[in-house]
């Protein structure tokens, strides 16, 4: 299963198109006669009769109702209707049962005090800066209450300068540049989104000497060129503007005058100008309407037929004739955050954990990000709460959460997991989240330890279009949309892949700073749109364009609480390590692609250079100054690696022995089961929740200690783009050799680790049952 939710962050690489040609057999999804993983035969009766009355529960009018209330009025970290909301879910926690609260946290949260961006020659133009209401969208007129389009944690500032395009603002469109003789040192960039989070294109531009940056949303990817523009169609009309963070969250997400403490009250601040993850330069997000006069005014070469958006101007470089001036100032104020936290009391093992969670805070209404996300967890909790009611107990605590605070910078859930670091290290089993939600496939993301449970939930899941289950419908999709491999493996191997998890959403101070495995689910891929971080993410907007009967809300809270309930409920909680090898294996081959790639790069350059040397010898009176060669990339040893994969594939092997043996042969669905003692099964589950965590050090990765997960991290220069491995991978891409071997060997041994543990496990399972 590829991730893919709505919201633009997560966007899946496959094709967003509708299943068509690939034939799928219409039969609806049938009730499972095997034990879900982790269940011994005897203890799968009783969940399989519970999760039929579970699924049955949801009801997509509540779901289209919480919508409607909650994306009523702007509701962003701070305001009014966000503290409302919060206490209104945590009121409907309690009628349902719950034991629920709020956790309040005080973040810094910077809101515009003055915005002015305007061109200064060769012509004079002043940017709108607004977002025009539309009246057949009631909502989009709520100015009192709305957020100006801006990024967070921008620089104050007041630049002039010329102005330079920069494409999608990444390192490697300043390459190009840099091969055209173009400078941007003392210039205004002008960026458009895309091509990597919004965080990275000010970061970037700052590194390479720019006073300024801006942002546009071009209508090439994100407007008319894809269909018709709000209120018509789906798509950002001229107007409309992302908002959106650009914290240095790849460094450390949450608040950056507590990182690594909780942000309660009293907390222990440190002072702003000393705040490492604060943008450098002033950084503003505008419109393609303000964005067309500053692009129509640049000269220089024609920009390369890649960068060219679909705005009706010729895209030309720079710099200048151009010339801009933009001026930004915050009110840096701290924010009250308001978490509720709701939980159902475990019967048998309360002191382990399954945590489930979406936020709810949105830059303006947020219907679809990220209230089509927070509506479903809310009826999965009024429908668990009715279970209770009629006898279900879950065997574990169950952790039901709203963050606030999401959208500046995960600052709501990072200050809840920083609060409680310790205890969340001990206790939580698995964390699932959600990020808003649409109409087509289920995505899903994150730890290999969990892919073949997320597999077998989604075969019992049915989709609400095609009625086949929704494992069935998308495998067809990629054997529809893949070639090679991808599609060989969607018919061939028995789990669909999910993707690992880089950064963009509250999973991430879960599995990256604790090391507690996760999962990242949404609906998505048969709808499309332009209205992400604007005033048009409404309950008008997603009631015309999105999931309009609300039927993949219903299959959201089906899916995920379907997923909880077996997390709650299961013997033996159901991580599988056989997948996780093979992924693992499989990333040490991309490292060791990504070295040879670059060596044989620099050697073809070499070779060129060697080419023109010879060239210039035969003619004496040439006074070209020639490159200097590059040194070849060092051979790297990683036999370490290598040899950790092989330990962990056999430790999983042995597990999965030891675990069919445990459970009466249920987990491959041929035994009668049998019973394991509570004080062993407490045990051994405590043990099972720490296999993850060895994958993490608390030495935390290479300039950037907050992130302690050895295996998936944002990238520094792809911010919610997933570097797997990113040690080894991230030093080799920098060629950075010495730190290559260094991080070879750390993430060796803490696979090495993983695969130890995984054996005293195993053996303590096979104990168990003798």
């Amino acid at each position: 299963m590829t991730m893919r939710s709505l919201s633009p962050r997560l966007r899946s690489s496959l094709p967003l198109v509708l299943l068509t040609a690939v034939a799928v057999a219409a039969t609806p999804v049938q009730q499972r006669t095997t034990s879900p993983r982790g269940f011994t035969q005897q203890s799968a009766s009783a969940q399989h009769e519970w999760e039929g009355k579970f699924r049955a529960m949801p009801d997509r009018m509540l779901i289209r109702s919480y919508m409607e209330r909650m994306a009523a009025r702007p509701h962003h970290v701070g305001s009014p209707y966000g503290k409302a909301n919060a206490e209104w879910m945590r009121d409907q926690f309690r009628s349902w049962g719950w034991d629920a609260e709020l956790a309040e946290y005080h973040v810094l949260f910077p809101t515009p005090k003055e915005r002015v961006m305007e061109l200064v020659a060769p012509t004079r133009f002043v940017a709108k800066l607004e977002e025009s209401a539309i009246a057949s969208d009631p909502t989009s007129s709520q100015k009192s209450e709305q957020l100006p389009s801006y990024n967070a944690y921008s620089a104050d500032g007041d630049v002039t300068g010329p102005l330079v395009y920069v494409n999608y603002g990444v390192p490697a469109d300043y390459e190009e540049l840099a091969r055209r003789g173009i400078d941007v040192r003392g210039a205004i960039v002008i960026a458009r989104y895309g091509g990597s989070w919004r965080g990275i294109k000010p970061k970037v531009a700052a590194e390479h000497g720019a006073i300024g940056c801006i942002i546009y949303s071009d209508p090439r990817d994100d407007g008319y060129y894809n269909g018709d523009v709000y209120p018509v169609g789906p798509w950002r009309p001229k107007d409309g503007v992302q908002r959106g963070s650009v914290l240095d969250m790849p460094v450390a997400p949450g608040d950056p005058l507590t990182i690594g403490t909780g942000a309660t009250r009293e907390a222990a601040r440190i002072d702003r100008a000393n705040a490492a993850t604060l943008m450098k330069i002033p950084v503003l997000p505008i419109s393609y309407g303000d964005a067309q006069p500053l692009l129509a005014a640049l000269g220089g070469p024609v920009a390369p037929e890649a960068w060219r958006g679909a705005l009706p101007i010729t895209y030309k470089l720079g710099p200048g004739p151009a010339r801009v001036h933009v001026k930004l100032t915050f009110n840096w104020n701290l924010a009250p955050a308001y978490n509720v936290i709701a939980r159902l009391q475990g019967s048998e093992f309360p002191d382990q954990w399954i945590v489930r969670g979406n936020h709810h805070d949105g830059w303006v209404n947020g219907a679809e990000d990220p209230i089509a996300g927070m509506a479903p967890e809310l009826e999965e909790a009024r429908a668990l709460g009715a279970l209770v009611q009629r006898g279900w107990r879950p065997r574990r605590t169950i952790v039901y959460a709203a963050w606030d605070a999401e959208e500046p910078a995960l600052l709501g859930s990072t200050e809840w997991v920083e609060h409680h670091d310790e205890e969340l290290r001990r206790k939580a089993a698995v964390y699932i989240n959600t990020d808003g939600n649409g109409r087509g496939y289920l995505g899903v993301g994150g730890s290999h330890s969990l892919e073949r449970f997320a597999n077998e939930v989604a075969k019992d899941i049915e989709d609400p279009e095609s009625k086949v289950s929704v494992w069935k419908r998308l495998q067809a999709r990629i054997v529809r949309d893949a070639s090679g491999t991808a599609r060989r493996e969607a018919r061939e191997r028995a789990d669909l892949r999910i993707g690992a998890l880089g950064s963009g959403s509250d999973f991430t101070p879960f599995l990256q700073h604790l090391g507690i495995a996760s999962l990242n689910l949404g609906y998505g891929g048969s709808d499309g749109g332009g209205i992400y971080h604007s005033i048009y993410d409404d309950f008008a907007w997603y009631t015309r364009f999105s999931d309009t009967s609300f039927v993949y809300g219903r299959a959201l809270a089906q899916t995920v609480g379907t997923i909880v309930m077996r997390l709650a409920n299961a013997d033996v909680l159901p991580y599988e390590f056989g997948n996780l090898a093979e992924t693992v294996r499989g990333y040490v081959t991309e490292v060791k692609a990504v070295r040879d790639d670059l060596a044989q790069r620099i050697a073809e350059k070499n070779r060129q250079i060697d080419d023109r040397v010879f060239e210039v010898t035969q003619d004496p009176k040439t006074k070209e100054v020639l490159p200097t060669k590059e040194p070849l990339p060092p051979v790297l040893n990683f036999a370490p690696l290598d040899n950790a994969v092989d330990s962990l594939t056999r430790a999983a092997a042995k597990y999965e022995s030891a675990l069919g043996k445990a459970l009466g042969g249920s987990s491959a669905s041929d035994g009668s089961g049998t019973g394991l003692d509570p004080a062993a099964l407490k045990t051994l589950n405590d043990q099972l929740i720490q296999a993850e965590r060895m994958l993490t050090s608390r030495e935390g990765l290479p300039k950037r200690p907050w992130f302690q997960h050895l295996l998936y991290a944002p990238g520094l220069y792809t911010g919610y783009g997933v570097k797997t491995l990113p040690g080894p991978r991230e030093a080799v891409e920098l060629k950075a050799w010495s730190d290559a071997e260094r991080e070879i060997v750390r993430a060796a041994a803490a696979i090495n680790a993983t695969a130890t543990h995984i054996i005293r496990v195993a053996d303590a399972l096979s104990a168990a049952t003798r």
